[in-house]
């Protein structure tokens, strides 16, 4: 194993519609990293569509996104992963395999106020159903399951906290 020190992961903590994607571009741009991002393959591959299968398949997403990751920070370029994190658990697992892999990475957490959520939340939603928007739409389970499932981080899990106040 070779210690890849040049380039790191960003890995992105944060729940739906908190303006990860926004705060990943920024990061993209200001770290000329690769951006890579499980909503976009499945918008991009299976539109949506999976409906049972969702957990199982993005599971799968994760783990190719993860090993292609680990291909480009090999080549000298930062990566960004776009998904939420939502547990405690989960971080600590990726945090061990980056580290098992030599790979530097960073935890940044997009806080979000609930009132700019549930704005967020009606702005996705409407651009959906006007179809201005190819992401799914967020209903009344999908938030029953972030409320249930999401664990906010402590600080010492995060490098950086950004406070999203759009």
């Amino acid at each position: 194993m070779v210690a890849i020190d040049m380039a790191k992961v960003i890995l992105i903590c944060g729940k739906i519609c908190s303006g990860k994607t926004f705060y990943c571009k920024t990061l993209q741009q200001k770290y000329h990293a690769v951006l890579l991002s499980c909503d976009e393959i499945e918008s991009q591959i299976f539109h949506h569509t999976l409906g049972d299968r969702h957990e199982i398949v993005k599971v799968d997403i994760q783990k190719y996104l993860h090993k292609k990751a680990i291909d480009i920070i090999s080549v000298g370029s930062n990566v960004v992963l776009d998904w939420g994190f939502w547990t405690k658990a989960e971080r600590s697992n990726v945090s061990h395999y980056y580290q098992s892999m030599g790979v530097s990475y960073e935890w940044h957490y997009v806080d979000v106020t609930d009132e700019i959520w549930k704005r967020n939340i009606l702005s996705r939603n409407e651009a959906v159903v006007s179809g201005k928007s190819d992401d799914y739409y967020v209903d009344e389970g999908l938030l029953n399951k972030i409320k249930s499932s999401f664990e906010v981080p402590s600080k010492d899990e995060i490098d950086c906290w950004y406070i999203n106040q759009m």
